[in-house]
């Protein structure tokens, strides 16, 4: 806001001492909060009237009886309350006092010791009757403290002792008009009116009509008549334009005052009539107030709003993440659920299925019932409410459910165990009953679950309440089904040992399937089945090929046949020939080659000797399993590898081949010995020693192979037997482990002759087959297989020099 500046506040004049008498004074707003807290402890409990006062320090507000006026009523006033010019210092005020004022009050020019100054405010500049030593007074609120200058008053009026006690009692009463007035009329009679002008336009001081009057009287002494002359018309005229009394106006005026922490409020009458232009709080002349803050009200203002925000914000976070995980309102992109089962239609059949022919048997029921329950109702039968899957990885288990529903045409729910249970406590079992109840919605359905050993593992005393929430709920919901609702609950687990008994019991997984590794028909029907979209050679047996697969899964037998197809496309062959397959089943059995290592030629001869120790002790020791493939090429972690291969599944080993596999095992250690002496054996028989002393503990502690022992199981328990026992079974082992040694020695030296040509052909070869091997131990030349290059460091070729091409194994190319 901005208004005209008069020559001070004695417009309002004897407005303020009507304004006293309703409420307290605005100007007690300006005492110290300090001096404030000092008046209570010294008289008690502050009176009423000084309530409005400390809700000024707070904020600026206005007295009652203006709250309780019309805003088009108080905006002309408060548009021309305006602060002066920053009021003026104590060394300013002292510059504009005439050279010749102190000689008319025939005052001695007073040396600088009797010059002092209290603390009271910029806007403050008094002049102080007393000569004692500064005393300091309290600085106003919200007002920077600063000196008040102090002079020693020697006149022929009032004695200075009567000056200094009046300006002492005004100074401590600056909410006090009439100890004001006093003191002014004081100063005036003793020729002073600089001080009373300089003090009254300071606006720190209450003010009246008497002090007003003694304040025109010192302007007319001071020759300034003008200025009273503009100040009495200015007062006429707004005493007959402005719709507030001449007290309410004085009144704001000292709000403003205060709020303008000290300065002289000026107030102009032209914008106080009736028709002044400005706001008057109307819609179409709003009117506008700006409020100044201290900078501790300011932190603790901000420091409150960002509490409060952050408690809001932490809050909202919590409900918000509980609302979206209660409500399931997290979705994918797609738009489908987060781990939410939806149905599915299945195209797999039965006929897609192969090498388990007994579990489709089982499951056919399934597929009946949901065609047509009244067939089995009608007698009294009744289904299983779950089947349980078990058996080896890959055999095919998720496969059998899928060509279920597919064969039924009904909905099919997936879900994997470790899909239920996330961070959060209660969600697993929420989506337990959310998956049985969008099934029981799509009845008939069937809902399979993956890997059910990961939420219904066996239940322990010392588990928390929590972890067992999904397992219970599952209980709950298998339990709870009929046998007449459509729902068929299917479950799959590589691990039902692992299951708990609850989970298992008739009327919830009552029935358990085995899902067995296919035996060599099924190899062949599946390996038949995975070829149909594969172009093989004429020379491709899937029979002979399943023969040579015994142990491998579904799975397994469809990585090779997958394996095998992509060899042949990088090699630009028009078809999968038998060599691609051979070559996918020892990648798979034996892991991958590394030709890429350097291996040095005695290393590498070294490796021939064991391996050929290993293939000599099987050859010629009965009962042992045929050797399949014999190389000296790294692959995986191992340097070399002899790698046996049964004629037919095995489903028992006797005891003459565990004994057998302990002798072939030691061949390798054993060679290495015969050939370079006990001193240079190497650590590439440590997992060789590894295997054989697992065997032997096996016959001694699990299968009851040992006389001496007898028909005991010592594996259960083993560390509650008694020393004795132990030491009894460690020699056991070691016995067996001894015998099989001079047993595997005795076939080595009798062979010297047929391990040397074996070693020679792996150097010279690499990689030998079960008939490959028949002939080089015979001496017989093996005709229409290339030798291998040496196996040297690469160099970097020169410029335009050649570089043998070689094929997919490395040979040179002819």
């Amino acid at each position: 806001m901005a208004g005209l500046p008069l020559g001070g506040p004695a417009f309002f004049s004897g407005l303020h001492s009507a304004s006293i008498t309703s409420l307290p004074s605005i100007s007690e707003a300006f005492i110290s909060p300090f001096a404030l807290l000092k008046t209570i402890s010294k008289a008690g409990p502050v009176p009423e009237k000084f309530a409005a006062t400390r809700q000024a320090h707070k904020a600026i507000t206005l007295p009652d009886f203006l709250q309780r006026r019309s805003l088009d009523k108080l905006s002309p006033v408060l548009q021309q309350c305006t602060q002066l010019q920053p009021p003026p210092t104590a060394k300013g005020i002292l510059d504009r006092v005439p050279s010749n004022a102190w000689s008319s009050i025939h005052a001695p020019s007073l040396p600088s010791s009797h010059i002092g100054f209290t603390r009271i405010s910029p806007a403050l500049p008094a002049f102080s009757a007393f000569p004692a030593l500064n005393r300091p007074v309290c600085a106003p609120f919200k007002i920077p403290a600063m000196v008040m200058q102090r002079r020693t008053f020697m006149g022929l009026g009032t004695s200075r002792n009567v000056l200094a006690q009046l300006e002492e009692s005004s100074n401590k009463n600056m909410g006090n008009p009439s100890s004001q007035a006093t003191f002014y009329s004081a100063l005036l009679r003793s020729n002073m009116p600089e001080i009373v002008v300089q003090r009254y336009e300071s606006g720190r001081f209450a003010s009246n009509k008497a002090c007003e009057a003694v304040y025109l009287k010192a302007l007319e002494r001071l020759g300034r008549t003008e200025q009273v002359s503009m100040i009495k018309s200015r007062q006429e005229e707004a005493a007959t334009s402005t719709p507030l009394s001449r007290e309410e106006v004085q009144a704001i005026a000292q709000a403003v005052g205060a709020n303008s922490y000290g300065s002289t409020i000026s107030v102009s009458n032209r914008n106080l009539s009736s028709g002044a232009t400005g706001g008057n709080g109307q819609r179409d002349s709003p009117l506008y107030v700006v409020v100044e803050e201290t900078r501790g009200s300011r932190f603790f203002k901000w420091a409150r709003f960002l509490l409060i925000f952050g408690f809001v914000t932490y809050f909202s976070m919590i409900f918000v993440t509980v609302f979206m995980e209660t409500a399931g309102v997290v979705r994918k992109i797609g738009g489908q659920p987060v781990n939410e089962a939806q149905p599915q239609q299945q195209t797999v059949k039965f006929s897609d299925v192969h090498g388990c022919d007994e579990a489709k048997e089982e499951l056919q029921e399934l597929v009946e019932f949901l065609k047509d329950p009244s067939q089995f109702t009608t007698l009294g039968g009744k289904l299983p409410k779950g089947v349980l899957l078990t058996g080896p990885p890959g055999t095919g288990k998720t496969l059998l459910a899928r060509a279920v529903a597919g064969e039924a045409g009904v909905p099919f729910f997936f879900m994997s165990g470790s899909e239920f249970d996330e961070v959060y406590v209660g969600v697993g079992a929420k989506r337990v009953r959310e998956l049985f109840a969008n099934a029981r919605a799509k009845s008939p359905a069937i809902i399979f679950i993956d890997e059910l050993d990961a939420i219904g593992g066996k239940r322990k005393e010392k588990d928390y309440a929590h972890s067992k929430q999904t397992l219970n709920q599952l209980l709950v919901d298998l339990d709870g089904f009929s046998p007449s609702s459509g729902v068929i609950i299917l479950a799959a687990t590589n691990f039902p040992e692992l299951l708990d008994s609850a989970l298992t019991r008739p009327g919830r997984f009552d029935r358990q399937v085995v899902v067995p590794l296919p035996d060599a028909k099924g190899r062949t029907e599946i390996l038949k089945h995975y070829m149909k979209d594969v172009r093989f050679g004429p020379n491709v047996d899937p029979s002979l090929l399943a023969r040579g697969t015994p142990g491998f899964s579904g799975a397994e037998l469809e990585n090779l046949v997958n394996q095998a197809a992509v060899r042949a496309s990088r090699k630009r062959q028009p078809f999968v020939f038998m060599e691609d397959f051979e070559w996918a089943k020892d990648k798979i059995m034996m892991g991958a080659e590394r030709r890429s290592a350097i291996i040095p030629p005695q290393e590498r001869k070294m490796t021939a000797y064991h391996e050929g120790g290993h293939t000599i002790v099987a050859l010629f020791t009965e009962g042992h399993t045929p050797v399949y493939k014999v190389t000296i090429m790294p692959r995986g972690q191992a340097l070399g590898l002899t790698h046996y291969l049964p004629d037919a599944d095995v489903h028992s080993i006797t005891k003459k081949q565990y004994l057998s596999s302990i002798d072939s095992a030691l061949g390798g250690k054993i060679a290495e010995e015969l050939i370079y002496g006990p001193d240079n054996v190497t650590s590439g028989c440590s997992s060789d020693l590894v295997s054989a002393t697992r065997m032997a503990r096996n016959m001694v502690t699990r299968f009851g192979m040992s006389d001496a022992l007898g028909d005991v199981n010592f594996a259960e328990g083993y560390n509650n037997l008694s020393p004795q026992t132990k030491e009894k079974i460690e020699l056991e082992v070691r016995r067996i482990l001894d015998e099989a040694r001079a047993r595997a020695t005795n076939i080595l030296i009798k062979h010297r002759k047929e391990l040397d040509r074996l070693a020679e052909a792996l150097v010279e070869y690499e990689s030998l087959d079960k008939d490959e091997i028949r002939k080089v131990i015979k001496g017989e030349k093996l005709t229409g297989k290339v030798k291998l290059l040496p196996n040297v460091p690469t160099k970097i070729p020169e410029t335009g020099s050649i570089l043998p091409v070689l094929d997919g194994t490395g040979r040179r190319e002819a």
